[in-house]
């Protein structure tokens, strides 16, 4: 046995919801340099858009690695590079890879 909504049960939900999201507090744009991001999702009877302002690192998980100082790490870096000879290319996919020269050079191993 199935109810439906009555059309006043709709329009008082909608008055609910409209409540609600007045209540919400405001919130202010943060100013400065940053990435703005625009995602819509359209279908048939739905249109959504949501803007977002990302001020700062856009991404959290991208960390800055500053180079090495150190001439025993650049050595050891220049000693790899020598023996491994990293080349990229594409794999039967299409997607690009790294191969390299020697057995054990994916994980960096030196000897």
């Amino acid at each position: 046995m199935s109810r439906r909504f009555s059309p006043l049960a709709w329009l008082a939900a909608l008055a609910l919801l409209a409540f609600s999201m007045m209540a919400a507090p405001a919130r202010s744009e943060p100013t400065g340099e940053g990435a703005r991001i625009l995602n819509c999702y359209f279908s048939r009877n739905i249109d959504s858009c949501v803007e977002t302002f990302h001020s700062g690192r856009v991404n959290p998980h991208v960390i800055a690695v500053p180079a090495t100082a150190d001439e025993a790490a650049q050595a050891r870096d220049r000693r790899w590079f020598e023996r491994c000879n990293p080349v990229v290319r594409q794999d039967r996919y299409g997607m690009p890879r790294y191969t390299y020269s020697a057995q054990g050079c994916e994980f960096g191993r030196l000897d």
